[in-house]
């Protein structure tokens, strides 16, 4: 840009009202713009925004570019994929935290990827399974051995990644698996809570394979759904292996696929072409969002 002044870059973390931007000159502290708050608009780590320098002031944020996808939680913006981290145990598998994340993702347009992490503790043969027979891409890991490490590593490349789970699946660890440079902290399960502890605090990206990947904080799954709502009649269409299937029911399109008549969907589970565990995850998530608003989406 002509104006020295001002130059593009990317929200690589937000801390308490403060921005980091990396720019092609450096990565600079800012403050956003009064007018982001009256509008609603909160900048999102991986934003590509427009920033101001200024040497006896504050760095401003003035624009921020209209995102081609983003998610509430995690706070992310501009990802290709959705790297959904699921341990074997320490802490046990949250199968419909997972169902929810890969919904969630095929409705922004952004596409899931399932890790099961901590196979040198337990097998994840039915695991595998599960996710293989939904027809999502799944990798086999562990950030202590450094299995499937490389693989996911061809996933990184000149893309913009976020990991996500809940605490303690060891998404930390396999991005320091990744990269040793990183030097992200991590911490033990909690023996008596079966749980992992909060250690990244914030949504931050760094710079791996070309590309950026976003390590988030973990949640657990109530949290996720009172940031991101799905109409009920839609939440089908976000479940792939559904698809094939929807149409063939005896009361198509009405059909909400729990106890109905000619259902092609239950017939589909009753057949082992759909895994029970993903119907249940699809019912369950039909309950919670049975009372959401069209309006609530706006």
């Amino acid at each position: 840009m002509s104006d020295l002044k001002k130059t593009r870059g990317v929200i690589i973390k937000g801390i308490g009202g403060f921005y980091y931007v990396e720019t092609a000159v450096g990565t600079y502290e800012c403050k956003a713009r009064g007018i982001f708050r009256k509008e609603k608009i909160t900048p999102m780590v991986g934003d590509k925004v427009i920033i101001s320098i200024n040497e006896n002031a504050e760095n401003i944020i003035e624009k921020i570019e209209k995102r081609k996808t983003f998610l509430q939680r995690p706070p992310v913006a501009n990802i290709n994929r959705l790297i959904i981290v699921v341990s074997s145990c320490e802490p046990n598998p949250n199968l419909f935290l997972t169902d929810a994340l890969t919904a969630i993702a095929i409705k922004k347009h952004i596409e899931p990827v399932i890790v099961l992490n901590k196979v040198d503790l337990k097998d994840v043969s039915e695991l595998y399974d599960i996710y293989t027979l939904a027809g999502f891409k799944t990798i086999i890991a562990s950030g202590k051995t450094g299995e499937g490490i490389d693989e996911i590593k061809k996933l990184l490349k000149n893309k913009t990644t976020a990991f996500t789970g809940n605490s303690g699946v060891g998404k930390s660890t396999l991005l320091n698996r990744i990269d040793k440079e990183l030097g992200i902290p991590t911490a033990a399960i909690s023996q008596k809570l079966g749980r992992g502890k909060h250690t990244t605090r914030e949504c931050t990206l760094y710079k791996v394979e070309g590309g950026y990947v976003a390590d988030t904080p973990g949640f657990a799954s109530f949290e996720i759904l009172e940031n991101e709502v799905i109409l009920k009649e839609e939440i089908q269409y976000y479940f792939p292996e559904f698809e094939s299937h929807i149409n063939k029911c005896k009361f198509y399109p009405t059909c909400a696929h729990i106890n109905d008549k000619g259902c092609a969907i239950t017939k589909a589970v009753k057949n082992n072409e759909i895994h029970p565990s993903r119907y249940k995850s699809y019912v369950d998530l039909y309950d919670k969002m049975k009372d959401v608003k069209e309006w609530e989406l706006k």
